[in-house]
């Protein structure tokens, strides 16, 4: 029974703060509206387990695999001064409704909510897929109890990639390298991307030929031109791209009398023969054309098309989605279902009709069937909200550029998905000649004519071509581009600019993150919401980078997924990883218990299938050598080390027995495709010159050597190896605390010095530098004087270029040169500049990309107090860890701007003392109760 008086206020607790505002717009005086801010607790670090249960059932997950696969959560330090918040508002409360997002992971927050808070007021369950104020008051009419099922399979998600990760991880930690990690998409994405890697480096491209010619019909007539290319000789079709394989053999067994392939001389011999032939129309045929609309965006349609049109990363999609549905402007983001709403099928439908014709809105709505049984994330479509839609320009002014773009994208798609088709006819043309040498040639053109735009008024769809680009031309544009004259058979037609044409096949084009989204749905491989934060994984970890949007797998990657290959050949398998997510869905329907799936998983089922502990435990001896060891040429190896890749090959010969392999290092920017046996040989042959001693500093008397490093080319000193004298004279002169147990070997060894380096200027290389120009480098920082104020200027080169410093004020010189020869008067002039705003001059940029497609603002690299940044005046964002500026692209250095904006600012650290972890009681499976006249959903234990 309650306890609070019956005027208290109802409580409702949604995820974001954000959301929390919009919502209380709504609801009015008798509510208050609170955030959780996400999930309140979670499984913690078996590291952070208190010390009584580390070596316990829960030590190793977290997780109680032997009871029942029992979960320990705690609340995490920066959630304790919310939980305490939430409980002092709870008990004013005269009712709590629990508002989490209408999904498998709302549903767990609302219980997890429910277990912490143990409310003694009645409780409800609300969802709502649009925040508005019709969406608000159906919601307030559908109250319900939480969903047990939902929640046993969001835990069974979450206990599941527990397990999955810290079995497998260690395995990658011990044989490939420290903080590696294993998931259960993440893996099966990083082998789908390394897969395509390996098909390119397998490609082997095919040449062909054909010919290409302008064709006009009679002058006198008013001749009208168009375009067309070669399609057979003498009857047999001449051979396109797509008849060869991916060995560059033609992939049909049919006699090659019937597929063509030219060669130049067949071509060029061909065109030189057809110079001012006759060509006659052999026939002419038109077909009629109709499209219909795209239906609108589900999560993972909305993460391709933002990716295609907006070069949003599937990240910064889904950070801008989650902004405009929070403030109201779309419906919920994170769906796999394309139905509509009645109430939005209406809007779409008049405000096509208001703004496009009556006639460009079918007699009957359209309606649009799930994409599979398993749609279960939300209940409808990603739309514009509300039961009347705003338009772009009505929102222009009270949206970020990145939001705006999005909101006319949904808002495109949905208007048009209620639109009606678009009409038109394909006209098709074959025309013959017949050449000086006899061969009789035909060519054929066809265009598409759009004669009723319909939905293509609105939107049309973005499409990637053959190489991973994106299609930008619109159908209508195409169309009339390729529009031909009219033409009867029979009619004579004069060859103009006939010409050979050589080309070469392409390897399978690398996936995009649309395109790699694209397939995961296809597998049916994780969940729409899942995607954006698998991709920024693989990328996290260092195993996938971008270049413009393609995605490039790293040799670490490689050896990653060839281990799991051969060792856990099931859990990156494709069609095993769909299976656990209908699993999945058959627990959020009721249909399998959690723990006797769980139980299966890990320890195997009754059929004698393996479970997860069993596999782990007989893996046996695996051979890191092997695993981190691919095969680029004949008698060429690349390993990947501690410290990143390399090849290797045995000593020549002739070398002595004793011979280290011979290695070579591996540019970072070099993708694995790139990597051939010519490509090698190059690498081998720099890296000779590596290492290479140049001779002997006068002044310390060490060796001086040439190298060629991950970043580029530099010099060093040698430093020798202490002699056992000098070890043990170092040994001796160590305080007695140095010793332990009257042992004579101390704690600590001898500290290694440090050599002096210095990178190569860009007009020195290995194969020419001279001793004279290394100990120029060496002498580097050069110190040019004394200012006038007695503090020292010198000269340096730094990563970025060389410089002058004095005291912490730098300034840029114009050449490698100035480090020798610029005087202090040159300097001091350099430092008498003026400043700008009481600073010292902007130095120059590090890298300059133009405009930001979004902010239209000039992008730059900057030189900050932290490191090199990416910047476009407004926004700053530090160039991530292990990318340099050299090797950081146009399109990343946009991405990365486009993220930093998406997330908004950063939110406050909190200074929460940390307390000792708390267990939570264990889940009780939900008991069955006669449904409450409000649908009341009430706590468990």
């Amino acid at each position: 029974m309650p306890t609070q008086s019956a005027d208290g206020k109802k409580l409702v607790i949604v995820e974001s703060p954000a959301k929390s505002r919009s919502i209380a717009k709504y609801l009015g005086d008798d509510f208050i509206v609170d955030a959780s801010a996400g999930h309140i607790r979670d499984l913690p670090q078996p590291s952070d387990l208190p010390a009584e249960m580390k070596k316990g059932p829960f030590g190793k997950f977290a997780v109680n695999p032997e009871g029942g696969f029992e979960p320990y959560y705690v609340v995490s330090d920066s959630k304790k001064k919310k939980v305490t918040e939430l409980k002092r508002a709870l008990k004013s409360a005269s009712e709590l409704y629990l508002a989490t997002d209408a999904d498998r992971e709302g549903e767990a927050i609302a219980w997890h909510l429910l277990e912490v808070l143990k409310p003694k007021v009645p409780v409800y369950r609300m969802t709502f897929t649009e925040i508005t104020r019709e969406g608000i008051s159906r919601a307030m009419e559908n109250i319900h109890e939480i969903d047990q099922h939902l929640v046993d399979a969001q835990e069974t998600r979450r206990i599941l990639d527990r397990l999955y990760g810290y079995e497998i991880s260690p395995v990658l930690w011990r044989k490939v390298g420290r903080g590696l990690s294993a998931g259960r998409v993440q893996s099966v994405a990083t082998r789908m991307v390394v897969e395509r890697e390996r098909e390119r480096m397998a490609f082997i491209p095919a040449s062909y030929w054909d010919l290409s010619g302008v064709f006009s019909t009679d002058a006198a007539a008013g001749g009208e031109s168009f375009s067309a290319k070669l399609t057979a000789v003498d009857g047999a079709r001449v051979a396109q791209g797509s008849d060869f394989d991916d060995r560059g053999q033609l992939k049909s067994t049919r006699s090659r009398t019937e597929v063509s392939v030219l060669t130049r001389e067949d071509a060029e011999s061909l065109a030189e023969g057809l110079a001012g032939a006759r060509f006659d129309v052999d026939s002419v045929e038109d077909k009629p054309y109709s499209r219909r609309p795209s239906p609108p965006f589900t999560t993972s349609t909305l993460q391709q098309e933002a990716s295609r049109r907006l070069r949003f990363s599937s990240r910064v999609t889904m950070q801008v989605a989650q902004r405009l549905y929070e403030n109201g402007y779309i419906t919920y983001m994170r769906t796999d279902s394309v139905n509509l709403s009645q109430e939005a099928v209406t809007a779409a439908r008049r405000q096509a009709s208001e703004l496009y014709g009556g006639d460009s809105v079918p007699e009957r709505p359209r309606y649009y069937a799930k994409k599979s049984d398993s749609a279960q994330e939300a209940h409808e479509a990603v739309r514009p909200a509300g039961d009347h839609f705003r338009t772009p320009g009505q929102v222009a002014n009270e949206l970020s550029r990145e939001e705006f773009r999005l909101y006319e994208l949904i808002w495109k798609r949905t208007i048009a998905s209620q639109m009606a088709d678009a009409k038109g006819f394909t006209a098709s043309v074959r025309l013959t000649g017949q050449a000086s040498d006899g061969r009789r040639a035909t060519f054929g053109a066809s265009g598409t004519v759009i004669t009723f735009p319909g939905f293509l008024s609105a939107y049309e769809e973005a499409r990637e071509t053959s190489s991973g680009e994106t299609e930008e031309t619109s159908e209508t544009e195409k169309a009339g581009s390729k529009r031909l004259p009219h033409l009867e058979q029979g009619q004579p037609l004069t060859g103009e600019d006939i010409e050979a044409r050589g080309h070469e096949t392409t390897p399978p084009a690398r996936y995009t993150e649309a395109s790699i989204v694209a397939e995961l749905e296809k597998r049916e491989i994780g969940r729409p919401s899942t995607y954006a934060p698998t991709i920024s994984t693989i990328m996290d970890r260092g195993y996938v980078t971008k270049r413009g949007s393609a995605l490039i797998p790293s040799w670490t990657a490689f050896s990653v997924i060839r281990l799991l290959e051969e060792h856990f050949d099931r859990y990156v398998d494709y069609d095993f990883t769909a299976r656990m997510e209908d699993d999945l869905d058959q627990i959020a329907r009721g249909e399998i218990q959690r723990q006797a799936w769980l139980q299966n998983f890990y320890f195997g089922a009754d059929n004698g299938e393996q479970g997860l502990r069993d596999v782990v435990d007989t893996l046996g001896e695996i051979d890191a050598r092997a695993i981190n060891s691919i095969e680029i040429a004949e008698g060429v190896t690349l390993r990947v080390g501690r410290y990143g890749p390399y090849l290797e090959r045995p000593a020549p010969a002739d070398a002595d027995a004793e011979a280290e392999p011979v290695r070579a290092n591996l540019p970072e920017d070099l993708a694995p495709d790139e990597l051939t046996a010519q490509k090698a040989e190059e690498l081998f042959e720099q890296a000779r010159h590596s290492g290479k001693i140049l001779g002997t500093d006068p002044q310390t008397g060490r060796e001086i050597a040439a190298k060629d490093g991950r970043f580029g080319p530099y010099v060093t000193e040698v430093i020798p190896e202490w002699t056992q004298e000098q070890l043990q004279a170092y040994y001796d002169s160590q305080p007695t605390e140095y010793y332990k147990n009257g042992n004579p070997k101390p704690k600590k060894k001898p500290a290694k010095e440090k050599p002096r380096t210095g990178s190569l200027l860009q007009s020195m290389s290995l194969e020419t530098v001279t001793l004279e120009e290394a100990l120029k480098l060496l002498s580097l920082p050069r110190v040019v004087g004394v200012d006038a104020d007695g503090e020292e200027i010198t000269a340096q080169n730094g990563r970025f270029g060389p410089y002058l410093k004095k005291g912490s004020d730098s300034r840029s010189i114009d050449s490698e040169e100035q480090l020798f020869t610029i005087t202090l008067d040159e300097a001091k002039a350099i430092y008498a500049q003026p400043k700008q705003r009481g600073r010292r001059a902007a130095a120059k940029p590090l890298a300059e990309f133009g405009q930001d497609p979004t902010t239209e603002k000039p992008v730059v690299v900057k030189d900050g107090r932290f490191g090199p940044y990416v910047t476009d005046g407004e926004t700053n964002v530090t160039v991530p860890r292990g990318t340099t500026v050299e090797s950081l692209t146009k399109d990343r250095a946009f991405e990365l701007l486009a993220e930093k904006r998406a997330k908004g600012p950063a939110p406050k650290k909190s200074t929460a003392r940390k307390s000792p972890a708390k267990k939570s009681p264990a889940r009780k499976p939900a008991a069955k109760k006669p449904a409450a006249k409000k649908s009341t959903a009430k706590s468990g234990s």
